[in-house]
């Protein structure tokens, strides 16, 4: 198929009529004498503050010795030329709001809008994605988001992964949800803590507690290990799985659950590398750790074993405690009791059994 191209520059009528007159070496003035029109009306054209009319042509035609034609296209053409930069104009301000609305490539690249050449199609998903009649509306979210008015990449990245864990959330069926229900069932949701394929089995269990629980990796520059908010009436739990390995999951997803189990309402967009500790995050913090590992035993175990602790020695202590070993290590080297590049490979990763939702 044969491709068009368009001109970068196109010049005005005028600059053509002005040469014209120059290679005569005639005046403006001379040139409205012979067509029988005011000098300002050849001025105007010239400035191209004017357009060359159907008439006009005729008259410059027999005056240059040219087709009326001739100067009806060149008007044509310029008059085109205005308009795709105009329409051009107008794309790019539809595509600034489009990129500063969500980051559009990294929603592509996840497959959560499909690549268009088509600014219309692009808008079209975005606001499909949003939820959102119009880019100039604000995306309607069940979370409640807190950002600045001025939202900045980063917080538009945000924006965009937590809509997207509600969208996935709202295709899950679960049922009932009762606070004191998924209190008795959290040594249930524990007994998975100790072999990673077990990990399997948590979403279809927190669904019939009543949990959504979503995977959404996070995007570029967002920096979340994980969010609680309701939907409706039900909590969602919601991981990126930042920290592909095990102690960082459980202690996240712990922590989300810590919310719930202790009523807190209101959302949570969590950062564990910049976590404001209030009350209530201070509070789910104490409960993720504590639900994992029974502190009177760990305060055992350390007055029996000091620093460096062996493998052999983590992995006693798991087994007593039903845990993966990787927990226990997690717990050590955030009490900086054991350095982080020690007994790396117990830290296993957590994704090849908890895939991204869909």
């Amino acid at each position: 198929m044969s491709q068009k191209f368009l001109p970068a520059r196109v010049p005005p009528p005028g600059r053509i009529l002005m040469r014209e007159l120059e290679a005569r070496g005639w005046t403006q003035k001379d040139l409205a004498e012979i067509t029988e029109r005011p000098t300002q009306t050849i001025n105007a054209i010239i400035q191209a503050k004017k357009q060359i009319t159907p008439e006009t042509a005729l008259d410059l035609g027999e005056a240059f010795g040219t087709s009326a034609e001739f100067w009806t296209n060149l008007e044509m053409n310029y008059r085109l030329h205005l308009a795709r930069k105009e329409n051009q104009a107008r794309n790019t301000t539809r595509k600034s709001r489009l990129y500063s609305l969500a980051p559009i490539s990294e929603l592509i690249k996840r497959g959560w809008i499909e690549a268009s050449d088509s600014i219309e199609d692009l808008e079209k998903q975005i606001c499909d994605f949003f939820g959102i009649d119009s880019i100039e509306e604000q995306p309607k979210l069940a979370i409640n988001f807190r950002c600045s008015q001025e939202r900045n990449p980063e917080a538009n990245a945000q924006l965009a992964w937590a809509k997207q864990v509600e969208n996935l959330a709202k295709q899950q069926t679960v049922s009932q949800f009762n606070r004191e229900q998924l209190q008795a069932a959290i040594p249930s949701i524990l007994a998975f803590a100790e072999q990673p394929e077990d990990l399997k089995q948590i979403p279809e269990l927190l669904l019939s507690l009543g949990v959504h629980f979503v995977i959404v990796p996070h995007l570029n520059k967002t920096y979340l290990d994980g969010a609680m908010f309701y939907l409706a009436e039900h909590p969602v739990v919601a991981l990126t799985l930042r920290y592909d390995r095990i102690d960082a999951f459980w202690f996240t997803f712990m922590h989300e659950l810590g919310h719930i189990v202790s009523g807190h309402q209101g959302s949570y967009l969590d950062d564990f590398g910049n976590l404001a500790l209030n009350n209530e995050e201070t509070q789910a913090n104490q409960l993720a750790a504590d639900w994992l590992i029974d502190p009177l035993a760990l305060q055992d175990f350390l007055t029996k074993h000091q620093p460096p602790f062996s493998r052999k020695v983590i992995e006693g202590f798991a087994s007593h405690q039903k845990r993966h070993p990787g927990i226990i290590l997690g717990r050590l080297q955030n009490d900086q009791l054991v350095p982080y590049e020690n007994l790396r490979t117990l830290l296993v990763k957590v994704s090849p059994f908890l895939p991204p939702s869909s």
